[in-house]
C-alpha cells in the first residue's frame, strides 16, 4: 500500500526529465541544419527572390518594429507602419509614420528626395541609375539606412547569400493568417529570418533580422500586410512635388526621418 506513493514520486522527476531532454533534443535539431536543411532553405529563398524581381510593378504596405537597448540595458521597441510604390528599374516611393516621425522617399530615376514630413524639410540628390544605385548611394553616402530594402534590390538573392555560414529551413508558420514557409539564415554579424507565402505568390510576409553584435539581441522586424502586382502605376507617383511652405535643406539637416525618436536632452545643471 505504500508503494503507489513512491511510485508517483519516482515517475514525476522522470517525466520532467524525459520532456526536458525531448525539449533539447529538438531545439538541437533545429539548431543543426542538415544539408537538405541548407538546399531546401535556399531554394524557397531563391524561389521568392526571383518572384519578387520578377514584378515589374509592386504596391504594398508593412508595419516595421524596431528595438533598441538603452545605456541601462533596457530593451525598447518602436513601431511604425508604412506603405510603398515601386516600378522596375528605377521608381520608387516609399512613406513611413511612426508615433515620432513621417518620413517620404520619392525616386524617379534621376533624382532621390528624403522629405521630413514633421519639419516640413526636404533633402534631395541627383542619382542617375537604377533602384540598386540610389540605395546604395543614400546608404554609403548620406547614412540613411533601410534594412527592408534588400527585398527590393534586382540582385536580391545574390545579396541576401553574401557572407551566408548557414541556412536552415525550419518548416512553416503563419503570418496574418497567410500559411508560409519559415526560413533562418545566419552570417557574421546578424541572424536574419523569413516567412514565405506558400503557392504560386511566394510573396516575403516577415523578415526579422537579429543584431549579434549588440547586448541582447536587438531585432528589426519587418511584416507585408498588403501586396498589389495588378494595380496598375500612374506616372505621377514618383514625381515629387515640395508641400507648401517646405525647404529644402542638406541631407544632415534632416532630423525628423529616424526610425527611432531623438535622444534625451541631459537635464541643465542649476
Amino acid at each position: 500500500m505504500n508503494s503507489l506513493p513512491h511510485d508517483r514520486s519516482c515517475k514525476a522527476p522522470l517525466g520532467r526529465a524525459r520532456l526536458a531532454s525531448l525539449t533539447l533534443l529538438l531545439a538541437l535539431a533545429v539548431a543543426s541544419p542538415t544539408r537538405a536543411d541548407d538546399a531546401d532553405a535556399k531554394k524557397i529563398l531563391k524561389k521568392m527572390s526571383d518572384y519578387v524581381t520578377g514584378q515589374q510593378h509592386v504596391q504594398l504596405a508593412f508595419d516595421v518594429d524596431i528595438e533598441v537597448i538603452t545605456p541601462h540595458l533596457e530593451k525598447l521597441q518602436f513601431a511604425s507602419s508604412g506603405e510603398a510604390a515601386l516600378s522596375r528599374p528605377d521608381k520608387l516611393r516609399v512613406t513611413r509614420s511612426g508615433g515620432y516621425t513621417a518620413v517620404e522617399l520619392v525616386f524617379d530615376g534621376k533624382t532621390a528626395t528624403v522629405l521630413g514630413k514633421d519639419s516640413n524639410t526636404f533633402a534631395q540628390v541627383e542619382v542617375p541609375g537604377s533602384l540598386d544605385q540610389m540605395i546604395d548611394r543614400l546608404r554609403a553616402e548620406h547614412q540613411i539606412e533601410m534594412p527592408g530594402a534588400d527585398l527590393l534590390l534586382s540582385n536580391m538573392y545574390d545579396e541576401l547569400v553574401a557572407g551566408l555560414i548557414e541556412a536552415k529551413h525550419i518548416g512553416r508558420g503563419v503570418v496574418d493568417g497567410v500559411e508560409c514557409e519559415h526560413l533562418a539564415f545566419r552570417n557574421q554579424e546578424t541572424d536574419w529570418q523569413l516567412w514565405v507565402e506558400l503557392g504560386p505568390n511566394p510573396i516575403p510576409r516577415k523578415y526579422v533580422i537579429t543584431s549579434k553584435t549588440l547586448a541582447a539581441a536587438p531585432q528589426y522586424t519587418l511584416r507585408i500586410k498588403a501586396w498589389d502586382t495588378e494595380t496598375p502605376l500612374d506616372a505621377n507617383t514618383f514625381a515629387f512635388e515640395p508641400p507648401a511652405g517646405a525647404q529644402s535643406v542638406e541631407f544632415t539637416a534632416l532630423a525628423d526621418v529616424s526610425e527611432l525618436p531623438p535622444p534625451a536632452e541631459a537635464p541643465k545643471e542649476q
